[in-house]
């Protein structure tokens, strides 16, 4: 028959932590985890913020670049009209509209790329569609803007195709 226990036989019980201490270590873990929860949300609201700015300057320079062969079609034009025809009122408005357009594309943040001749060729912002393989001289300058080049938001869009000369 087994012997009746008593107080004195039995293992004392294990002594648990104070309430408090359980109580602190979990308020820290959660204090810890919100903290990393905000961090993660914070991030991914300035992600989202950059990928939206990204998306809207795809969207804007998608649009100027269809309208840029329509400029560079009316500033051709421009340049060939006879000179006979250089005082008449159509070709003045016409001259216009291309001053119109650029003030357009000046308030959307698009800036022409300076290509005019003697200027330093900088690959940067200018394409190279002829080099004039005689001239001599230890600098690439442009001889002739072929066409212009622009730039959105200080970012190119489209380089400025240049013959090239050394000077």
């Amino acid at each position: 028959m087994p012997k009746p226990t008593t107080k004195s036989n039995q293992e004392p019980a294990p002594k648990k932590a104070p309430k408090s201490d359980s109580r602190d270590e979990e308020i820290i873990e959660l204090t810890l985890d919100l903290q990393r929860t905000r961090a993660d949300f914070e991030n991914y609201r300035k992600r989202v913020d950059v990928e939206k700015q990204a998306a809207r300057d795809a969207g804007a320079s998608s649009a100027v670049l269809k309208l840029l062969p329509v400029i560079d079609n009316i500033e051709r034009a421009i340049v060939y009209t006879p000179e006979e025809l250089k005082d008449n009122t159509w070709v003045q408005g016409v001259a216009g509209l291309v001053k119109h357009l650029e003030k357009s594309l000046d308030g959307l943040n698009v800036a022409r790329i300076d290509a005019k001749p003697g200027s330093e060729f900088n690959p940067e912002f200018h394409e190279a569609i002829q080099f004039d393989e005689d001239a001599e001289g230890d600098k690439e300058v442009i001889a002739d803007e072929l066409q212009a080049g622009y730039m959105l938001n200080g970012r190119v869009i489209r380089h400025a195709m240049v013959k090239v000369t050394k000077k």
